[in-house]
């Protein structure tokens, strides 16, 4: 029988409480401590786990000369850079250390990248989290697909209609991949979904919609069947999901 996870524990800990059972019965029952009954009854969420401290390792009395040659070579000349290898033996030879290869490979790896930074060397590293207000935005992507039918592998085409902020997707697989192919796909997902997103529809593939490609950048000249198409679904009644607003592209490729 698989263990428990901590939040099945608890969750059994105050259900059992619930039905009437001590703290010592539970105790027994559960095989915990009383601290863990009590925490367990004060709230249905673990608490995280803490993080250890760091151990001490045999290199940290190294790690200041290290860094040191480190941001020594970032002014010399690249044929005159240390090697981890050079690295290693400058602390042996030197300084007399008692260290493993691994560990000055390991630590130099790690902290190369961040004196590089630290000096202005090198971009920092920044993440920006992508969000989406609900029945904003939704994505579109016509692409083939290979399917097996009647033992044999044919390709299909799958048109997948998704919605940005909760993933909803909806699909469906085509024997071509032809404009009307592309417009029966959208009219089947916006019914099924209620309507049409506020805001705009990403295209990662729109070549059933364009009629000519402007130079060798994004821009496009789209068909006049997709922009009357498009321009019928601005009056789209407002669905069970919230949705409503006009098919307003935004291609990708």
């Amino acid at each position: 029988m698989p263990q428990m996870s901590k939040v099945e524990l608890y969750a059994a800990i105050r259900r059992d409480h619930r039905a009437g059972m001590s703290m010592r019965e539970l105790e027994s029952k559960h095989g915990v401590t009383w601290r863990t009954v009590r925490k367990a009854l004060d709230s249905s969420w673990p608490e995280p786990r803490k993080k250890l401290p760091p151990r001490a390792t045999r290199l940290d009395p190294y790690k200041a000369v290290i860094d040191g040659i480190l941001r020594a070579d970032l002014e010399a000349p690249r044929k005159q850079r240390h090697t981890v290898t050079r690295i290693f033996h400058r602390l042996v030879e030197e300084h007399g250390a008692d260290v493993s290869y691994p560990m000055v490979r390991r630590y130099v790896a790690d902290r190369k990248p961040q004196i590089a930074v630290e000096a202005g060397k090198a971009p920092i590293e920044a993440f920006v989290p992508q969000t989406h207000p609900p029945g904003m935005e939704a994505e579109v992507d016509f692409g083939d697909v290979a399917v097996r039918l009647a033992g044999e592998l044919v390709t299909c085409y799958l048109f997948s209609f998704r919605l940005s902020y909760s993933g909803k997707a909806v699909h469906r697989v085509f024997a071509s991949a032809g404009q009307e192919a592309f417009f029966e796909g959208h009219v089947h997902a916006l019914r099924v979904l209620g309507g049409v997103p506020r805001g705009r529809v990403r295209y990662d593939n729109l070549k059933a919609a364009v009629a000519r490609v402007m130079g060798q950048g994004r821009a496009r000249t789209e068909a006049d069947r997709w922009i009357a198409f498009r321009s019928h679904f601005v009056h789209v009644p407002v669905g069970s999901q919230g949705l409503r607003g006009s098919l307003v592209t935004s291609m990708a490729s």
